[in-house]
């Protein structure tokens, strides 16, 4: 098998060698940055530990690494599903990659979960030995060079699941793919969310026959936590106890706020009783207060999530959401969603999950990187703006319109139940790996 040039698995190894080395000074503080060394600095003893106390032997294993939450939910969809397929007798070991995902790696339904170790051959060889995983899946885009050489080298199947390949994605560049080549060869799957993805997948090097297109498992794990919402949940009783017109915007920046603020201003000034709900992206307490700031300076009577939660919404114009682990459920309590990232430079977040709540969704101008939020807008389903002025005219009309609202969330809602089942489309594929892995292991 062909490998990468020299100079660039020099580099790779020397870049990764380098970060752990300095993890004990990186570390330090509390940004994202050095919680993820410092979260890597002892995981694969953290693994390997597990792996000599609690591995069974006799029971199949999955691992699924999912470096964020919106992989990780989408990792989880695909687990349920195998588990669902395989029964309890199923072994699983999750690992992540950002602090953001602490939380969801918490509540995840596996056996172990960590983050993901660093991508030398010493931490993955000890990791791999202790856990001794019948397949490795990665979700969506991630794959770790060494880490895959190392389980191919034993045999063990790497998957990649959710597979997505953007246009213009830094993968397609020819110095990636020289250095990625090797390690997209080996995978023994690639379930991508699309035929577009899939001939990507190939272009890369996967093999033909590992390419599989089985939908978006999102789509399923957003539909479940719609349906899994309990209007009794102290976060919603108070919305339900004081229904009023409702848009929840979720996941913003400031630089969506910059747009989205001055077209509810407009709005409000015809739909007085319009009540908001905004939850950033990152929930900081100095981003909470600053929105808070700004939201009363323009005459919103405003409150955090957890002022509501204890005194009711009465009263309250705008809601502040402090936490994260919410908003699928919060969009249940709108009648229209926005989603932000789309006036951002990172591109637009997930549009999946008030879809599937049956909001009609209105985003930003760049969501080349959301095939959902393209195909939705398609569909009827959803709206890009490019301004102030395009996002208060969509507003008002879905506001204001219960014809034009309900036709939009109608088409949103179709769109999540025609792409309903791509987890256990995937689970069945990881089934067979499992299985071939497991009988090549007993003979």
């Amino acid at each position: 098998m062909d490998r990468p040039p020299l100079t660039q698995r020099l580099a790779y190894r020397l870049a990764q060698g380098t970060l752990r080395t300095l993890t004990p000074v990186l570390a330090l503080g509390s940004s994202k940055f050095a919680r993820t060394l410092d979260g890597r600095r002892s995981a694969h003893r953290e693994l390997a530990g597990w792996g000599r106390k609690q591995r069974d032997s006799a029971r199949p294993l999955a691992w699924f690494h999912a470096p964020s939450v919106g992989e990780g939910l989408q990792a989880r969809s695909v687990l349920e599903a195998l588990r669902d397929r395989v029964g309890d007798d199923l072994q699983s070991v999750y690992t992540h990659f950002s602090p953001s995902a602490e939380g969801l790696a918490g509540s995840m339904p596996t056996d172990m979960a960590a983050y993901l170790p660093w991508d030398t051959p010493g931490p993955v060889r000890r990791t791999l030995d202790g856990v001794s995983p019948d397949v490795v899946a990665f979700t969506k885009t991630e794959v770790w060079p060494t880490l895959v050489a190392e389980a191919d080298r034993r045999g063990i199947p790497v998957a990649l699941v959710a597979a997505t390949v953007p246009p213009g994605a830094g993968r397609l560049k020819p110095g990636a793919r020289r250095f990625l080549g090797p390690t997209w060869s080996r995978l023994s799957l690639a379930a991508a969310i699309a035929e577009e993805d899939a001939a990507r997948l190939r272009e890369l090097g996967v093999p033909e026959e590992a390419v599989v297109v089985t939908g978006d498992p999102g789509i399923d794990s957003a539909a479940r936590r719609a349906r899994a919402a309990d209007p009794a949940e102290p976060w919603l009783a108070p919305f339900h106890a004081d229904p009023r017109p409702t848009l929840v915007a979720g996941s913003t920046w400031p630089a969506d706020e910059a747009v989205l603020l001055p077209a509810l201003s407009r709005v409000r000034e015809e739909v007085e009783d319009l009540r908001l709900v905004v939850a950033p992206h990152e929930p900081t307490h100095e981003a909470v207060e600053a929105l808070l700031d700004e939201l009363r300076d323009r005459g919103w009577r405003s409150e955090v999530l957890g002022a509501v939660e204890d005194s009711g919404a009465g009263g309250i114009d705008a809601i502040v959401v402090d936490r994260v682990g919410v908003l699928a459920h919060l969009y249940t309590v709108g009648m229209v969603a926005y989603v932000g990232g789309g006036f951002g430079e990172d591109g637009l977040h997930s549009v999946l999950e008030p879809a599937a709540a049956g909001l009609p969704v209105v985003f930003g101008p760049r969501h080349a990187n959301a095939r959902a939020a393209g195909e939705l807008a398609e569909s009827g389903g959803g709206a890009a703006v490019e301004d102030v002025a395009g996002l208060a005219r969509r507003l008002q009309e879905w506001v204001v319109e219960g014809e034009a609202r309900d036709y939009a969330a109608h088409r949103a809602l179709d769109y999540i139940h025609r792409h309903l089942g791509a987890s256990s489309r995937t689970a069945l594929l990881l089934e067979e790996l499992i299985r071939r892995r497991r009988a090549a292991r007993g003979s």
